[in-house]
């Protein structure tokens, strides 16, 4: 029967032709071992001994006291031999129970050959379960036998099966090829099913196949584990020596449908009915969901037309095969008549057949009609499952409806029910834009608890929020816990966490990360270390960071032009002028490509030290370089001539700032407002109010607090009234440092009452004072000789945990020695 011979695929055989009598197989099928002469019985052999071993193996029970007398005197050879002699004559429960004996109590080692024959006379008496059990442990190497290859023992045992049959005559039984392939195929799955092939191949090379129904179970445990390659090889041995029937068929024509193999598979039909089997429902509902499943539609109606003129009666499967193959190319009103159909023949459809509608309807937006369909398979009494409300949440996730897909989540929550991976990201990644960033860690967890990773942007952009919105140990908690569970996050996340950590100076934190990436030995990039580097600057570890930028060039990582900046700006701050001109020289020998932030902190770092002239020819120098300058870079210069109170030229900045198209901001605008104040120029001061309202800039506490210092300065107190009032009328509120300047003008001018109704008001406010605070009103209260209430002042503040400064003792001394001199005038 040639059948599939010419559509069959062409690979190398697994099993080559038999052109000699077969000593090996081919790669798939490993070489057995030689076949096994008859052994000859050893004239040594005692004849009361041979009597003794035949009349134990022949009785209906086991004599235990007989067979260790027995055992001693025996060879394994010379057992093989006698049991070979008299296997037609043995009881094979006495037989069997006298192995284990002999093997378990006596040590004794069996041949292959001897339990081979035992294995043939168990399943000849009808004994498979003993049978199937002996040959399990068999090849699982439980027993105490020699095997000339381990690694390929079920070879060996299918060739010693083989052998006896040559020797002794009687034939391999059918029964025993089907035993050694069954036990291959499910106890010994996990080889791959190489045990089961290996065997099925060398006995087929040598003639011997197992039945139809056996060669059907080993396809379809083939095409169940999805080894499809290999069930079409093993398909073309079935049918050199086996006649399929119907079931073999239906499973073949799967497969084939299953490997995207459809012409293949319809061939293959044609073929079985040219070969006088008649198709079953099966066959045409694996054949149709195959065709539904690639897009034929047209060919799989026409098989369901051809099934019902054979009067072969369509199942809830073919019509299940059928809507879901329309409801994937989009024809809903075709797959609705299907349903009709469906319904007129009396099948109701099952949870199946509304999932794959629901999930059509879901795919395509189309909401409103999957809704409604889970309304009808409800009303019908099916619950959705676990696929229905998955489909549902693609659904609403589909057209942006994200809290109703968030409901139907929670109710699969509180159902247990499987969720997929795509419906848990989707609305996490919803929530993490819309910065509910607690839930989407929620729902994260979650998918840690059903062994779901998320996807890394996910986890990027959830850490990123975590950390912004200050929840930098759930952030931390969430790294390990991906850690814990063999998901480790990538680079990306990672940095993105340590940034977190460095931004709010959590170091310490920061540093332990880093320790336990090193640990696990993942690979630092350049953002890694600069991040570091930069958290390390901003708590004036500047020391730190520039280790740091020793161990990157070591690990072959070149610092760029922001591990310069950093580190630039760190030793500015720390008032290391030197330290960084000398990262700035390095920077320009390097041939790095300087940028408007490496020249605005090195600005900065020349006015902080009052080198403004220094700062000014930077500046010059930044206008001859092709950059754009930015309002950082003026502010700086601004707030430092601001301060030495030359304004003509923070004026100059101001409108070159302008004629280049640079809006100044609010940093702009205080720094001139305190300029202005400085000098005493308060209309002046004032009139930068109104033009900063005309820029569309609202002036801030800053700008507030530093007009009320001008007053306080010239001891207009009178003024602050009106200051303080269009505070309120803008809805800002005086804060520490505009307390700190109001109390400190009130006690300059005398005002001790007004100064400590100030301390009072501040603190009924929820305001908390400082030191400072407190230093201005004890020096008001010495100045004007009430060192008794300077004193109780410190006291209060010993009181609130407030550390007394030099100044503060500076100031009691200062008071009481002009409160002594004058008690003594």
């Amino acid at each position: 029967m040639d059948l599939r011979r010419a559509l069959l695929p062409k690979p190398a055989l697994i099993f080559a032709p038999i052109t000699r009598p077969l000593t090996c197989a081919t790669s798939a099928a490993p070489c057995p071992p030689s076949p096994l002469p008859p052994q000859k019985e050893p004239s040594s052999l005692d004849h009361t001994i041979l009597k003794s071993v035949t009349s134990i193996l022949s009785n209906p029970s086991l004599d235990s006291t007989q067979c260790r007398k027995v055992i001693p005197h025996l060879s394994p050879h010379q057992f093989d031999s006698v049991f070979f002699s008299v296997r037609r004559n043995v009881n094979p429960k006495t037989a069997l129970h006298f192995f284990y004996l002999a093997s378990d109590s006596c040590g004794f080692r069996f041949t292959l050959r001897s339990y081979c024959i035992l294995m043939l006379s168990l399943i000849a008496s009808g004994l498979v379960s003993p049978a199937r059990l002996l040959l399990i442990r068999l090849i699982d190497q439980k027993l105490p036998v020699l095997f000339g290859d381990p690694k390929n023992r079920h070879i060996e045992i299918a060739s010693s099966m083989v052998d006896l049959n040559e020797v002794g005559g009687s034939g391999v039984g059918v029964a025993v090829v089907d035993l050694l392939i069954h036990v291959c195929c499910t106890q010994f799955r996990n080889a791959g099913f190489q045990n089961a092939i290996g065997v099925f191949g060398f006995l087929a090379n040598k003639g011997v196949f197992p039945t139809v129904k056996t060669c059907t179970f080993l396809l379809s445990s083939l095409v169940k584990a999805n080894k499809l390659e290999k069930s079409y090889l093993v398909l073309e041995t079935i049918l050199r020596g086996v006649s399929p029937d119907v079931y073999l068929f239906s499973i073949a024509i799967n497969a084939f449908c299953k490997g995207g193999k459809v012409e293949d598979a319809v061939q293959l039909f044609f073929d079985m009915e040219k070969s006088g089997v008649c198709p079953n429902f099966v066959t045409y509902n694996n054949l149709i969901h195959g065709l539904c499943k690639h897009g034929n539609l047209d060919e799989a109606f026409r098989f369901k037309e051809k099934m019902v003129k054979n009067g072969v009666d369509p199942t809830l499967i073919t019509y299940s095969a059928l809507i879901n193959g329309l409801m994937k190319l989009e024809k809903f009103d075709e797959a609705n008549s299907i349903l009709k159909e469906m319904l007129e023949k009396g099948f109701l459809p099952n949870v199946v057949v509304y999932n794959t509608l629901i999930d059509g309807y879901c795919k395509m937006g189309n909401i409103g009609d999957a809704l409604r369909i889970r309304g009808d398979m409800v009303s019908k009494g099916i619950n959705p499952n676990s696929v229905t409300l998955n489909s549902i949440i693609q659904g609403f996730c589909k057209i942006g409806q994200m809290e109703q897909a968030e409901s139907v989540l929670e109710e699969m929550l509180s159902r247990r029910f499987s969720i997929n991976p795509g419906a848990f990201n989707s609305i996490i990644h919803w929530l993490c834009m819309n910065s509910r960033f607690e839930s989407a860690l929620r729902f994260l967890r979650e998918m840690l608890l059903r062994d779901l990773r998320p996807n890394d942007g996910l986890l990027t952009t959830l850490v990123g929020g975590l950390c912004n919105g200050g929840k930098h140990s759930d952030a931390m908690e969430l790294w390990f816990r991906l850690l814990k569970k063999g998901f480790g996050a990538n680079l990306v996340t990672t940095n993105a966490l340590i940034h977190g950590l460095c931004k709010t100076g959590n170091m310490q934190e920061a540093v332990r990360l880093l320790k336990e990436m090193l640990d696990r030995g993942l690979v630092l990039d350049k953002i890694t270390y600069n991040t570091l580097i930069l958290g390390y600057c901003k708590e004036g570890r500047v020391k730190e960071g520039l280790k740091l930028k020793g161990e990157m060039v070591k690990e072959g990582i070149e610092a760029d032009i922001f591990t310069y900046n950093w580190l630039i700006h760190g030793m500015c701050r720390i008032g290391k002028l030197d330290e960084a001109l000398k990262l700035w020289n390095e920077c320009k020998n390097r041939n790095l490509v300087l940028n408007v932030y490496t020249y605005a902190v090195m600005i900065d770092g020349y006015c902080k030290a009052d080198k403004i002239e220094e700062g000014q020819k930077l500046y010059n120098e930044l206008l001859t370089q092709n950059l754009e300058l930015n309002s950082v870079v003026y502010n700086t210069l601004i707030r430092a001539y601001c301060r030495n109170g030359n304004t003509v030229e923070a004026y100059k900045l101001h409108d070159d700032m302008r004629s280049r198209g640079i809006p100044p901001t609010t940093s702009t605008y205080s720094s001139l407002i305190q300029g202005m104040c400085n000098i005493g120029c308060m209309e002046d001061a004032k009139c930068l109010f109104d033009e900063m309202r005309k820029e569309g800039l609202l002036p801030n506490v800053v700008c507030y607090t530093t007009l009320i210092g001008g007053y306080c300065k010239l001891g207009q107190m009178d003024k602050l009234a009106n200051v303080l009032q269009e505070m309120s009328s803008y809805d800002i509120h005086p804060n520490k440092i505009t307390y700190t300047v109001m109390i400190d003008g009130y006690s300059k001018s005398g005002d001790m009452k007004t100064a400590t109704k100030l301390l009072q008001e501040m603190v009924e406010k929820g305001i908390v004072p400082d030191t400072v605070t407190y230093n201005v009103l004890t020096n008001g209260f010495c100045k004007e000789g009430k060192i008794e209430k300077g004193f109780k002042i410190c006291d209060h503040m010993s009181q609130e945990g407030l550390p007394l400064d030099e100044i503060t003792y500076t100031t009691l001394v200062h008071g009481w020695q002009q409160s002594s001199l004058a008690n003594q005038e």
